[in-house]
């Protein structure tokens, strides 16, 4: 089973059988699937489904939280704009990627599917989800380290803005702005 965790509605029961994708399965999981930030379908690629299926089975779990799935282009600038890791070609795009969480196993299913060697596999351990697509293989990891404290006020301006300038209080979007640039770097230099 799945559950949508923004709009509460579940999807159980096959969407293929031994001949193949079930049409009118598929069309219930693109409305189920939707950018629910825009309320639009989109496509919905079997090879994802397979890949979630497939995690899911070989970790025993019965069912997933999904956090996010196909996306419009606007959502998913918006997203890239305030949201660090949030890729510009992304395949949520094309209806090929799934953030999605379960209520255990969490670690054991980011290696499970790293193990499957198909598709994207991210890892996002402290916001608890994994990024699942159809895409090439590759993998990355995210732990939203700086994220949290963010949030919870733990940087000072001199932290994220440099220097204060006299008389001037950071607005929340330059400290989003900063925090996105170091995380950025911090990804950059991870990956070299």
């Amino acid at each position: 089973m799945l559950k949508n965790a923004h709009t509460g509605e579940t999807f159980s029961g096959p969407y293929r059988d031994a001949a193949g994708p079930l049409p009118g399965a598929v069309c219930d999981l693109a409305v189920f699937l939707r950018d629910f930030h825009a309320d639009k379908s989109g496509p919905v690629d079997i090879g994802m489904l397979d890949f979630l299926a497939d995690v899911m089975t070989a970790t025993n779990q019965s069912s997933a939280t999904v956090l996010s799935a196909y996306r419009t282009r606007e959502t998913n600038d918006r997203l890239k704009a305030t949201t660090f890791g949030v890729a510009e070609q992304s395949q949520h795009l094309f209806g090929r990627a799934i953030d999605v969480t379960f209520d255990n196993r969490l670690g054991g299913a980011q290696r499970a599917a790293l193990a499957m060697r198909r598709g994207g596999v991210g890892w996002y351990p402290r916001s608890e989800f994994i990024h699942l697509d159809s895409g090439p293989t590759r993998s990355w990891e995210l732990d939203g380290g700086n994220f949290d404290r963010l949030l919870t006020g733990g940087f000072s301006s001199q932290d994220l803005l440099g220097p204060p300038r006299p008389g001037h209080i950071p607005t929340f979007r330059e400290i989003l702005a900063r925090s996105h640039a170091q995380a950025r770097q911090e990804f950059l230099l991870r990956r070299r």
